[in-house]
């Protein structure tokens, strides 16, 4: 795995590439499938490009997942398949040195195209990644928001487009997000990509250690032994 540590830049000259993906499920371990990819590729709080394909999943889609994106069998059937779909995404997505992954929940993004990756003989590069649900837990409180889902994000961050459960759409919401995010990050002395990634984690850890504090099991006093009468 490369270190990115000695890589540093400021975020402004960032190039992140915000994805999203709609599937037929929760996980790829239990037979689920990405349906359609939708990404963003953004620098400087400009949008220099972006990918958007259906994806053919080779079964049919729960009822649900069409009432829920509104995707059909029929919409995917001439689509392409996942391996023919990853190196073209690959290409858009660049190298682990020049790229940081964007997305929001990112490790459910990330479980489907790894195993994706794996299942057809790619090798995932080891990017730096932001995940948008973490990083807005950094800079807004829950007086800020009542939670950190997409849609509560965008609608406090004014989003140009709102989730609508379609990749691209939702792609392009989370990249007004993470602009916000990053806007927030200023506020804290937080201007470089690393700084970014370290004080996430930083309070990640925080968190972390004060939920093992008040874990620990109260010791009560021992009972006592009432006097003899």
């Amino acid at each position: 795995m490369s270190d990115h540590s000695e890589h540093d830049q400021d975020l402004s000259q960032v190039t992140f590439v915000v994805l999203d993906l709609e599937t037929s499920g929760a996980s790829p371990q239990t037979g689920s499938a990405i349906t359609e990819i939708g990404a963003v590729k953004v620098c400087g709080g400009q949008v220099i490009g972006t990918f958007k394909t259906f994806i053919n999943p080779g079964t049919p889609l729960p009822q649900f997942i069409t009432d829920l994106t509104g995707i059909t069998d029929e919409m995917l059937i001439d689509a392409p398949k996942i391996e023919s779909a990853l190196p073209l995404l690959l290409e858009f997505l660049g190298s682990q040195e020049n790229t940081v992954f964007v997305a929001h929940n990112a490790q459910f993004d990330l479980s489907f195209l790894k195993a994706a990756a794996a299942l057809h003989g790619y090798a995932w590069p080891n990017f730096r990644v932001i995940d948008t649900v973490k990083a807005a837990r950094f800079v807004l409180t829950k007086d800020d928001v009542a939670n950190y889902q997409l849609g509560t994000l965008a609608a406090y961050f004014r989003t140009e487009i709102s989730p609508n459960h379609r990749a691209l759409d939702d792609a392009l919401a989370t990249v007004d997000v993470l602009h916000g995010i990053i806007e927030r990050m200023g506020t804290f002395g937080i201007t470089t990509i690393n700084q970014m990634i370290n004080a996430r984690a930083k309070k990640e850890r925080n968190n972390n250690q004060r939920k093992v504090i008040t874990a620990r099991p109260v010791r009560q006093a021992p009972e006592s032994t009432p006097p003899n009468l």
